[in-house]
């Protein structure tokens, strides 16, 4: 493991030690990852267990809702295989169900308008139910305001989401993230039920300041919204995923959809908003995606700049305290002491597809240029875009105002008159003249 500063490692530490006294956790642990490595982690407290068993690493904890980050996960490899879109209505996949006419994007975007909590005793307290009785308990009456309003978390969702993969896989929600998330990410010490050194969850009295054990449940047919125990060693992995995505888990592209903006708080904006299953929080001008969790007696949090390329991963055995939004700050804390070293420059490949459009071009009398940046054509200026190929002569937007738009090379005989781009008409100059 390489490693910070120590004058960096002094500051992250000290931020740990300062949330374990002030927020009275019986222990937490800490992690820091940068350009694909855990360069740092620490832990404070001496009451991961009741009778003193001490935090570490490799210790497990429960994750709460960073489970929900794989269900997502699943649900986007079901996307990406064909076997649903996001657009598809939940009732296509679950017919007869309560809130069938919301759709796979508002689920995974908590923009639905559906309630937060499933009907019943409260779920992260008691025993689990099957997913039949979990929907014998819904009604759309239920709903707190209509589709595409605002950001309103539903941790019902998630149950829903989980079995629509299952459905579709025909294996269960857990056998789904083992094989296809957990085993290629080697995430081994991540599991349903703790195993190994694990941690006891607790909460803390607030008058006597005594350790109070929490209860920990199968969560039964809510599992893909929370159940998951893991460590910061595998969490650090997991991290570096949203870094540096592995194809053979998830596309970069598929990844970099999941962390846009899709619908937010109206009084909050960016400060946190929520992509296709991730948190976002805007750290002007840096953009910090990940999740929180929470469970009965656990805390955890997992947090990554994609662009600087650092994260950090908390975890924590209180109900209430310090611990999720220790990890963005530990990554402020590193990327202030440790700037990012820009990326070495190397010469770029040879293109594919795409050479005789490098160079300068004009919107009217609007200058724009195309020239290639890793490996991939970049349309900036006026209008500014990356460029995918899609067959000859033309090419599709992967961002900005131009995603999703297709670009066309017009040509007369062997020579480029113009490309045309959501009616756009770009020239070599001013205006064609």
């Amino acid at each position: 493991m390489t490693s910070v500063r120590p004058d960096t490692a002094d500051g992250l530490f000290a931020e740990v030690a300062a949330a374990q006294s002030e927020w009275k956790l019986p222990s937490v642990c800490a992690g820091v990852v940068r350009d694909g490595e855990l360069v740092w982690t620490g832990v404070r407290g001496r009451f991961a267990t009741g009778d003193g068993g001490l935090p570490g690493t490799d210790v497990q904890y429960r994750v709460g809702s960073i489970t929900k980050t794989l269900t997502a996960v699943l649900v986007m490899q079901c996307r990406d295989d064909g076997l649903l879109t996001l657009n598809d209505a939940v009732g296509k996949h679950l017919p007869g169900i309560a809130f069938g006419d919301r759709t796979i994007r508002h689920l995974l975007a908590h923009s639905g308008g559906m309630n937060a909590e499933p009907e019943g005793p409260w779920w992260e307290r008691n025993p689990g139910v099957t997913f039949d009785e979990l929907t014998a308990a819904m009604s759309d009456a239920q709903a707190v305001g209509p589709a595409d309003r605002r950001h309103h978390y539903s941790n019902l969702g998630y149950g829903l989401l989980g079995e629509i993969v299952a459905r579709l896989r025909g294996e269960s929600w857990l056998d789904l993230a083992r094989k296809r998330i957990l085993a290629p990410l080697e995430m081994r010490r991540t599991s349903y039920f703790p195993e190994g050194p694990s941690a006891q969850g607790f909460s803390v009295h607030p008058f006597s300041a005594q350790l109070d054990p929490e209860p920990s449940y199968d969560s039964g047919a809510m599992a893909p919204a929370g159940q998951l125990w893991s460590t910061i060693e595998d969490l650090a992995r997991y991290a570096t995923f949203w870094i540096d995505p592995v194809p053979e888990v998830l596309s970069r592209e598929s990844v970099e959809e999941m962390a846009a903006p899709v619908a937010s708080d109206p009084r909050e904006g960016l400060n946190a908003s929520y992509g296709l299953g991730l948190r976002l929080i805007a750290d002007d001008p840096h953009l910090l995606v990940g999740h929180t969790g929470s469970m009965p007696g656990f805390l955890a949090g997992l947090f990554v700049d994609r662009v600087r390329r650092v994260g950090a991963v908390t975890l924590g055995n209180a109900t209430y305290g310090r611990v999720a939004s220790l990890a963005p700050d530990l990554v402020r804390i590193l990327t202030r002491h440790e700037p990012p070293i820009a990326q070495e420059w190397v010469p770029e490949p040879p293109l594919t597809q795409g050479a005789e459009l490098l160079g300068h071009w004009y919107w009217g009398n609007t200058p724009l240029t195309i020239s290639a940046t890793a490996g991939i054509l970049q349309l900036s200026g006026g209008l500014t875009t990356r460029l995918t190929p899609l067959g000859p002569d033309l090419y599709q937007g992967r961002d900005g105002y131009l995603a999703g738009e297709k670009l066309h090379v017009i040509r007369d005989g062997n020579t480029i008159s113009h490309l045309n781009v959501a009616t756009f008409t770009l020239t070599r100059t001013p205006y064609g003249r």
